[in-house]
């Protein structure tokens, strides 16, 4: 039996503000789409929080037994500022500034995306789509828009037409709670070529000018994708009309996810995400970041301490105990003092499992392990409640410092499910490594590879060719590559 079935969850439903009890469209199933990186620069750590929310959320929902699948796309393509002004576009100006091909930033950039997130120890979700690679649905969904009398074609740029879409009764301004009166009042028309019909219309495919670097031929001229219609014809072409959860950054929410919600009613006819989600921000010393002003670090900056907000380097485990640590809706703000004590906490939960070897059982049990196992569920089963869990995961530790101390006993059977509630939580679902062991393993494996490159250099002395190649290859095998010089042989992993 499926863990599921037994706990129901309740998520806060953005589109209706409550929490609402979460039921998949299909038993068993889940289809979350979150909005992943434009892949222009460097991955900030405000991003990361974002998708350390979700990767979180895609863990618990693994664990208790669904078929998750989680596509989070890489957007891929340049678009237009608000000003209309193509040296805007931050492709096209990063191009310039790295002299590089759009291609090359966005390879560059994916890259060290990928890496970031596998420091943090991030799950890769199911699908992982490009922009790039989907303009032909983008091309199809617009042209169905304009069918529909929901869109039109101007100079060769196509609009999505809000009012008409209001006219019909549904309700552009529905997600981000905004009053279609006041968009009209206070929107701008910042394209500068009076193209568009009300000043809301956003833009679902634009004529590139000269000057645009990524174009592609079109029903309409050459020319680019509309931001907000990338995600659209990604989640619907891998998720459905209609899937369960849409997740990304409480900045996501209007016009992006708004424009997202207003696309797939007008294609579709219906609502396309029953969960609407959002990660709060991240601040930095009660500030907002900004590299403008300044308060503005990097990932790495953070890990490997060349930055002048923190006193040292912090691992990655750290940094993912200390985001944890608050709610996905709430504000998180990161200080110096916040990260030390993030990393003693760690620190005292690390010990507190590493006791749970040393202690002995008893033939009964003075606390209650089932009902602090509830808490824990239920702590996640409420919105993804991680601050609640965490405490009760700290609980947990006192427990095994009273058994330690023969304060408390504790039954075989329940410190068994201690042990193994207490490891899926930290482990598998808040997703910290054990960095400690992750060292002493690879220590382990360096001792084992250098014994076995000892005994193929004693089979090259005595001229056993065979065996010599054979350890070689059979480590190449592994991902282990030996590389003979004159200092010796060598390994890289």
């Amino acid at each position: 039996m499926h863990l599921y079935q037994d706990n129901p969850i309740k998520i806060y439903n953005s589109l209706t503000g409550e929490k609402e009890t979460f039921t998949p469209i299909l038993q068993g199933n889940i289809g979350m789409y979150v909005c992943g990186p434009t892949v222009y620069s460097n991955v900030h750590l405000g991003n990361v929080r974002t998708f350390m929310s979700f990767d979180m959320i895609f863990r618990y929902f693994l664990h208790l037994g669904y078929n998750v699948r989680y596509v989070r796309n890489i957007t891929d393509a340049g678009h237009l500022t608000d000003d209309g002004n193509v040296d805007n576009d931050r492709f096209v100006k990063q191009t310039r500034l790295e002299k590089l091909e759009p291609m090359e930033i966005v390879q560059k950039y994916t890259v060290y995306f990928h890496k970031v997130l596998d420091l943090f120890n991030f799950l890769p979700p199911t699908i992982e789509p490009t922009a790039t690679g989907h303009i032909i649905e983008q091309i199809e969904l617009t042209e169905k828009l304009i069918k529909k009398g929901l869109a039109y074609e101007s100079n060769g740029s196509v609009y999505f037409d809000v009012l008409e879409y209001n006219n019909r009764g549904l309700n552009y301004g529905e997600l981000s709670n905004r009053n279609i009166e006041d968009l009209f009042a206070n929107t701008r028309d910042l394209d500068g070529q009076n193209e568009k019909k009300n000043a809301p219309d956003f833009a679902l495919w634009k004529k590139a000018s000269p000057a645009h670097i990524m174009r592609w031929n079109s029903p309409w001229g050459e020319g680019f994708p509309g931001w907000h219609l990338e995600c659209t014809a990604m989640s619907t072409k891998y998720l459905g009309e209609t899937f369960d959860i849409h997740g990304g950054g409480l900045d996501l929410k209007f016009p992006h996810h708004e424009c997202e919600v207003a696309q797939g009613k007008g294609c579709n006819g219906s609502s396309p995400v029953n969960f609407w989600m959002h990660a709060n921000m991240l601040t930095m010393n009660g500030l907002r970041m900004s590299k403008s002003t300044g308060n503005f670090i990097l990932p790495i900056e953070l890990l490997n301490g060349e930055n002048k907000f923190f006193e040292k380097a912090f691992s990655p485990s750290v940094v993912r105990f200390c985001f944890m640590q608050a709610h996905y809706r709430s504000v998180l703000d990161i200080s110096n003092e916040a990260m030390v004590a993030s990393e003693k906490g760690l620190t005292r939960l690390f010990e507190g499992i590493k006791l749970l070897d040393k202690i002995s059982s008893s033939n009964t049990s003075s606390i209650d392990i089932s009902a602090w196992k509830k808490n824990c569920y239920d702590a996640m089963n409420d919105d993804f409640n991680t601050p609640i869990l965490i405490a009760h995961l700290f609980e947990g530790i006192k427990y095994i410092n009273l058994i330690n101390d023969d304060k408390e006993s504790i039954s075989q059977a329940d410190l068994d499910n201690l042990k193994h509630t207490l490891t899926t939580f930290v482990f598998d679902i808040l997703g910290i490594k054990n960095e400690e062991a992750t060292a002493n393993n690879s220590d382990k494996l360096n001792g084992v590879v250098e014994m076995l490159i000892k005994m193929r250099n004693e089979a090259r002395a005595n001229k056993n060719w065979a065996m010599s190649d054979q350890i070689r290859d059979e480590l190449a095998a592994i991902g282990i590559i030996l590389k003979d010089g004159k200092e010796g042989t060598t390994f890289m992993t």
